[in-house]
């Protein structure tokens, strides 16, 4: 995918921001699908663009748990201040979170 998902997340800092993330996630999403269909990754691998969570529940699930987990930061994360960014990398954790 074009777009460094990690570096857009980090530059959340409105809602449109956010939206904007959103979109790029699911296009991110979109662009796996489409890659996966031509050349299938391994059943025990993360797909081609990285998700871990293909299925809305797994997302979310991975998401949610991330989202507990970092409630104070982790050891290489700092808790945003702003709610738009935290949204963001609570979101974007439900891509690769397992």
């Amino acid at each position: 995918m074009s777009q460094d998902l990690n570096q857009l997340a980090n530059s959340v800092e409105t809602e449109q921001d956010l939206l904007n993330f959103v979109q790029a996630l699911m296009n991110d999403r979109t662009d796996e699908e489409q890659k996966e269909k031509v050349n299938p990754s391994s059943p025990y691998s993360s797909g081609v663009n990285g998700w871990e969570n293909g299925d809305i529940v797994s997302f979310l699930d991975a998401a949610l748990a991330w989202g507990k987990a970092s409630t104070n930061g982790l050891e290489f994360y700092e808790k945003p201040e702003n709610p738009w960014k935290r949204i963001a990398h609570i979101l974007h954790a439900g891509k690769f979170y397992e």
